[in-house]
């Protein structure tokens, strides 16, 4: 399932590309988008062999933030603005809780909610020309505090004061050392880069990716030491297909095919 700037496509036999899609605005995300964006992402999680979703923007940027020209309609009440926070919210959970890995590939401008969209991504893989910012004190504004407990998550605490309180924009160089991005590629070696994590992600066990995924959103959610349904995860591992082809092809010394 694809809209007008929601683009799903097939990358290779187990990886699908989710292109934000609005690249006469740098992919700034309308109404639309955000409204959209959990029914693709749960048409995604359905699509045939899928492993790994790479997020990316069309064209030149990853994502400008949210689309200006509407402010002055969705912003113009208490009443609208908390609706459209809501579908942004829906949008931004949507993908933090995808059951799948998921990589963002970003270029250019990833700018308040576009930054905010690329945190919700497990991994992000950025070019040395891109530039990130989260602005809500250049507006007046206050930033989510799910938003800021995902960058909170993702550079700590101290990192996570100097992006908000000082607005400012931040290459890719100091990105990745404070760990808004996993790492950082030459422009023209990007792409092939991210295919390449995704590709392997790919040949991996994607039960454990995904019993994994939940582990860590249960450890977000405030749980410490193990309960009954983590010692099941764990447990049940041990009697699933996968773990039988695992093993079996270590003891062959063969690579697994998890199918």
């Amino acid at each position: 399932m694809s809209t007008e700037n929601l683009i799903l496509d097939r990358v290779d036999d187990h990886i699908y590309r989710l292109t934000l899609s609005q690249p006469a605005k740098r992919n700034a995300l309308n109404a639309q988008m955000w409204a959209d964006l959990p029914k693709v992402l749960d048409a995604a999680k359905d699509l045939p062999g899928i492993k790994v979703l790479i997020v990316q923007g069309d064209g030149d940027h990853f994502a400008s933030g949210a689309d200006i020209s509407e402010f002055e309609t969705l912003y113009a009440t208490r009443e609208s603005a908390q609706n459209i926070s809501e579908h942004i919210n829906a949008g931004m959970q949507a993908l933090a809780s995808f059951p799948l890995p998921t990589l963002a590939l970003i270029r250019g401008a990833c700018v308040g909610g576009g930054c905010g969209l690329a945190l919700c991504c497990d991994l992000r893989f950025a070019d040395n020309q891109a530039r990130f910012a989260i602005t809500p004190a250049k507006l007046g504004l206050v930033y989510p505090f799910a938003d800021v407990q995902r960058l909170i998550e993702t550079v700590g605490i101290s990192n996570a004061k100097d992006i908000l309180f000082s607005a400012r924009v931040i290459k890719a160089r100091r990105a990745e050392k404070m760990g808004l991005i996993n790492k950082r590629y030459k422009p023209d070696e990007l792409e092939g880069e991210v295919l390449a994590y995704a590709k392997n992600l790919s040949s991996l066990s994607t039960q454990s990716h995904r019993i994994t995924k939940q582990m860590m959103a249960a450890y977000q959610a405030g749980q410490f030491g193990d309960n009954a349904q983590t010692m099941d995860w764990f447990l049940d591992g041990f009697v699933s297909d996968d773990f039988q082809e695992g093993y079996r092809a270590f003891l062959a010394k063969r690579k697994p095919d998890f199918g």
